[in-house]
C-alpha cells in the first residue's frame, strides 16, 4: 500500500491556520468531506472520539488522527501542514505541525493498521519532514508524501 493509494492531491491543506486541536481536526474533517463525500461532521465527530482515547500526536511534532466510518467505500488520507505549531497532547508534549488523517471503512481491519503504519513510516523520515516543513505549496507538499514511496524498496 502506497500512500498514493489513498491521498489525493486535493486532500493536501498547505497553509492551516488552526489555532487548536478542535480547529485543526475540524479543518481536516472538511477537506475530507471534499473526498468521500460524507457529512463533515460525522468525520469530525469519528476523529474527536478517537483523541478522547488518547492523543494521537506521536511526537516530533507530528500526528496521525485516525477512524473507522459507516459509508466510507475505501480509506482516505487528508494531509495538512499549519502555519504554527499547535497544542496537541501529544506524547512528547510538543506542538504539532504536521497531520495526517486517516480514514477507513468500519471492516478495514488489516489495511487500517497497514496504512496506519505506511503513514508512521513515512512521517518517521527526518529529511522528509525537513522537507514537509519548508514547503507551504499544496502540489509540491502531495509530491513529496507520494514520490519517495513509489520507489521499489519501500514496501
Amino acid at each position: 500500500m502506497e500512500i498514493a493509494d489513498i491521498l489525493a492531491p486535493e486532500a493536501v491543506i498547505a497553509d492551516m491556520r488552526a489555532g487548536t486541536k478542535k480547529q485543526a481536526l475540524l479543518e481536516c474533517a472538511q477537506r475530507a468531506a471534499l473526498v468521500t463525500h460524507l457529512h463533515e461532521r460525522a468525520i469530525f465527530d469519528v476523529l474527536l472520539e478517537r483523541e478522547r482515547l488518547g492523543s494521537t500526536g506521536l511526537g516530533g511534532g507530528i500526528a496521525i488522527p485516525h477512524g473507522k466510518l459507516a459509508g466510507v467505500d475505501r480509506l482516505y488520507g487528508v494531509f495538512a501542514r499549519l502555519a504554527s505549531p499547535i497544542e496537541f497532547e501529544a506524547i512528547d508534549a510538543r506542538p504539532v505541525d504536521l497531520i495526517f488523517v486517516l480514514l477507513a471503512p468500519e471492516s478495514a481491519g488489516a489495511d487500517h493498521l497497514k496504512a496506519l503504519s505506511r503513514v508512521s513510516r513515512a512521517l518517521r523520515d527526518r529529511t522528509l519532514v525537513e522537507k514537509l516543513r519548508a514547503t507551504d505549496q499544496a502540489d509540491a507538499l502531495y509530491a513529496l508524501l507520494v514520490e519517495p514511496l513509489k520507489s521499489p524498496r519501500a514496501a
